[in-house]
């Protein structure tokens, strides 16, 4: 497993590993790759922890929450909340609300699974919720998160990020809960990691992340 270095230092930019979208589309450029290990930090602790290419941790989401069963904090490595995720209440399907810090008013973004695919292929959508937001942020999710193989995608259909399966030094695929998520400089990684929180949510096959 990648060495743990517990600090918050954001991570380097260098080049994608990535030759190709497993999603299709979007263009190879600078990006920033993480490794996400499907484990909290806590002893028998149930979350992810996230590391830079030099191995530093950067996120964390662990177990616990305010009690109402609804609710997801993405912490940087000092445990400092960065982004609140909580489920919409009496809303149709399966949506969330994205905070900025443990906010309770203000969402920032909207995540919905998509349940109709004859409309579009996109997995779940991405929407801004702050007023004169630009129809541009609206990013769609395509691909298979049960095989760590989803693409973010802007409204131009550009590549804003990628879930891809991690190899070992010898080429060896690692099993599904250690994977790389790849984030363009000009998208924001800890609402890349929230995607990322949300389709285990959805699509996972290891049960909720939430208590209750």
């Amino acid at each position: 497993m990648t060495k743990v270095h517990p600090n918050a230092s954001p991570a380097d930019p260098i080049r994608s590993e990535s030759k190709s979208s497993c999603g299709g589309g979007g263009k190879e450029g600078e990006a920033v790759v993480f490794t996400v290990w499907r484990k909290s930090l806590l002893f028998n602790g149930n979350g992810f922890t996230v590391f830079d290419a030099k191995g530093n941790l950067v996120f964390r989401v662990e177990n616990y929450s305010s009690g109402s069963g609804n609710e997801i904090v993405l912490m940087d490595a000092a445990g400092k909340p960065l982004l609140t995720i909580r489920r919409k209440k009496l809303s149709l399907g399966d949506r969330w609300l994205i905070y900025n810090g443990e906010e309770s008013t203000n969402p920032q973004f909207a995540i919905k699974k998509q349940t109709s695919f004859w409309l579009s292929k996109a997995m779940a959508r991405v929407t801004p919720c702050t007023p004169g937001a630009k129809a541009c942020l609206t990013y769609d999710i395509e691909g298979t998160y049960s095989e760590r193989c989803c693409t973010i995608y802007d409204n131009d259909r550009q590549k804003m990020a990628e879930i891809k399966r991690k190899e070992s030094a010898q080429g060896i695929p690692l099993g599904l809960d250690v994977f790389r998520l790849i984030v363009e400089l000009e998208f924001d990684s800890s609402l890349a990691m929230a995607v990322v929180i949300l389709l285990e949510q959805m699509f996972g096959s290891r049960g909720s992340l939430l208590r209750g």
